[in-house]
Parts: C-alpha cells; structure tokens; sequence
C-alpha cells in the first residue's frame, strides 16, 4: 500500500464539522440535535438572491472569468464605499468562497519556512491552510479574562522575527465575537508599516457589530495599502453559506498577479453563485436591519442564559455570532462526544464545537466551547436547558 503524504496526515481535522458523524448516530436514534456548532445561519436568504436563482435563464453554463464577472466587482465597489473602504473593480478577485481567498492569500504572499502572527482562539481553517501552503503559525494568546482582547502590540513585535512574513486576524473575530477598536487596529498598523509586513484581514462579519463602536477595516488605513489582503465571503451576510462566492481585496499588484495564476489554474469561480451574490447586493436595508437585530438579541438571550448555569462564563461578544464560553469541564472534546453518543434529555440533545481546534497549542481551549447563536430564539432556550442539564449529568463536571 503506497505512503500517504504527511502534510495529509498533519492536516487538522475541523473542530466544528468531524463530530458530524456522531450527531448522524444520534438523530438515526431518534436523538433531536440542537446545532450550536456550526455558522450557518437559519434565517432567510434575501428574496432577491432567491428570484434570481429561479429566474435564470441560460441555454449554456459557461466558465465565468478566472477572477469572477466585472458587473459583480463593480457592484462591491459601491458595497464597500459604505464601510470606507475605496477600490476599484480591478482590486477585487471572486473566489470560492471565502476560504479560498484565505488559502490562495497564503499562496501568493509565503514562502515554505515563513511565519505568520495569529491571535488565538482563531478560526480552525486559518491553520490548515497555513500547513499546507508550508507556512509556521505563532499564535499569540487572547484570554476569556479579558474578553478575547487583541493582546498588547508589544506582545506582537516580540513574536516578530527574520521569518515573520505577515500578522492574521478576524474583525469581528470568528470564534469569540471580538471586534477590534479603531485605535487597536491604528496600533497594528504602525506594526505592519514599521516591519513592512503583509496584513491578511478577514472581514466577513462587518455587519455584525452590537457595540455601537463604528467598524473599521483595516483596508481604510492609506499608509498600509500595499500591505493589507482583505477577505470576504457572502455566506453569513445573506444566509446563503451554499453559493460558495468570496472575495479577495488586494490594491497590490504584485499579489493580485500571484492571486490570478492560482485563480487560472481553477479556472473559475461559481457561475450559478456569482448570479445570486450580484442579486444580493440589492438587498433592501430593512431586510439587514432585521437580521442585525435578531443576532443582537440571539446574542443577549445566550449569555444571559450560559452566564446563569452553574460553572458557565462567557464574555459578551461584540460582533459576528459566536462566543466562546468556558465549562466545568475537563476536555471539551470528550464532552462533545458523550453529549452526542451517551446523553440524551427527552429526546434531545446539543452539539458545540470545541475550542481547542480553534488553539495552534493542544493543551489550550479544554474547558472552552465555541457556540455559535444561529438558532432562532425559542430554541436557543431550549438548546440552553439541554446543555444545563447535560452539564448536571456529566460524569466529569469538575464542580461535582
């Protein structure tokens, strides 16, 4: 039997999607699974979106051009001059979703043996992707004491070596829901310039911001332009995760040039879900306003309630919907398990995703989950007394 490659075998597995086996087992029994793992939104993809997919009217489903249709980048360019962030049609690539904007970012800009500062908990992917471009992740720690704050900037330049190629971060942060101050993102700015540094951003939650503190991009700092990869994605912004259409945002050349020859290689991005990610760009603001206020108050429903079950803490998050809370658990992982193999509550039981696949180190994240609030808000209640009486029954609550 030939080897298999060892960046196959190192490859890690997701921590929200390789339980997925065992809720299948659970719901062949019988078992109703609350999903609080995953991001997939559960409410409506935008009427627009939905009437263009079943209006198209196409007697050929060609290849769409290696960097996504111009008609679509164009109508971004005007999506983002809401948020302060200036581009052209040109500075903007389409990809298949936002996860190949982050892998082929990677592509473009490392080498084999670079590094790459990455606040954590991040999300999983970050790292896989990071291995297979050859790439050595340094995380730095963000703690649940203070909220998963961006750690000090003097923290950041001392990770910085010979090697340090870029700095990565999420705003608002996937999977604590963090979202980083204009006055952070200033200082992380001066960092980048001063090391002459890539600045890789995901951006994708920014319509998700609970505090009142206005969203800042970090393609809105002039004096890092050349330096700042953004990544987007319309997956969880239109609930429409299954178009698969991203975004890479890049005013350098140079990377965008790098960008194109994988994008080539892959020859295109979506047809059909390009179609549906232009018709989104119509979406009327009420349509967003009411999305906007049902997460605000999913978000407030779930801490409330983790925050009430004995040994349960959880910041509150101010973007995105997630959050990461600590249990009077030993290892999440297991409990993760046995919550779908051996627990049931009348019939019902709940999945999370635990945080030590969203931690480079493996002896951090034990006692944490990530819980992402995409269930409407009855169900979230009950999903919250299941885990409450999960917690109660579990052999090794480290409370009993």
């Amino acid at each position: 039997m030939p080897k298999t490659s060892t960046r196959g075998l190192q490859m890690p597995s997701s921590p929200i999607r390789k339980l997925a086996p065992l809720a299948e087992k659970a719901k062949e029994r019988g078992v109703k699974v609350f999903h609080l793992n995953i991001g997939q939104p559960d409410l409506n993809t935008p009427q627009v979106a939905l009437d263009a997919l079943k209006n198209i009217d196409r007697k050929l489903l060609e290849y769409s051009p290696s960097q996504g249709f111009k008609h679509l980048r164009e109508k971004m360019v005007d999506y983002y001059q809401r948020f302060n962030i200036h581009v052209s049609a040109d500075d903007i690539i389409i990809t298949t979703g936002g996860s190949e904007a982050v892998n082929f970012a990677f592509l473009s800009c490392l080498d084999q043996g670079d590094e790459i500062i990455v606040p954590e908990p991040a999300y999983a992917n970050y790292t896989a992707f990071a291995l297979g471009a050859g790439v050595n992740v340094r995380p730095l720690i963000a703690t649940i004491e203070n909220g998963f704050a961006l750690p000090p900037i003097s923290e950041f330049e001392k990770l910085i070596t010979p090697k340090t190629k870029g700095i990565l971060i999420c705003n608002p942060n996937n999977p604590t829901g963090y979202l980083y101050s204009k006055e952070e993102l200033q200082q992380l700015c001066e960092l980048i310039k001063r090391y002459d540094l890539f600045l890789f951003s995901d951006e994708v939650y920014r319509e998700f911001c609970y505090t009142g503190t206005h969203y800042t991009s970090a393609l809105s700092f002039k004096e890092i332009e050349q330096n700042v990869i953004l990544i987007d994605s319309f997956s969880k912004r239109y609930s429409e995760c299954g178009i698969r259409v991203g975004a890479l945002v890049c005013r350098n050349k140079q990377v965008r040039e790098n960008v194109m020859k994988y994008c080539q290689a892959r020859l295109s991005p979506p047809l059909l879900g390009q179609i549906v990610a232009e018709a989104s760009l119509n979406t009327q603001d009420s349509y967003m306003q009411a999305v906007y206020n049902e997460y605000l108050e999913r978000r407030n429903l779930l801490i409330e309630g983790l925050n009430k079950i004995p040994g349960v803490y959880s910041p509150m998050p101010m973007g995105a919907f997630y959050t990461l809370a600590r249990l009077p658990i030993d290892n999440c992982e297991n409990f993760c398990r046995w919550l779908l193999s051996d627990f049931e509550y009348e019939g019902q039981t709940v999945m999370l995703a635990p945080a030590s696949g969203f931690y480079t180190s493996q002896a951090l994240g034990h006692n944490e989950a990530r819980i992402a609030y995409v269930l409407e808000k009855e169900e979230l209640k009950r999903a919250l007394f299941i885990l409450e009486k999960a917690l109660e029954a579990y052999p090794n609550n480290t409370l009993k």
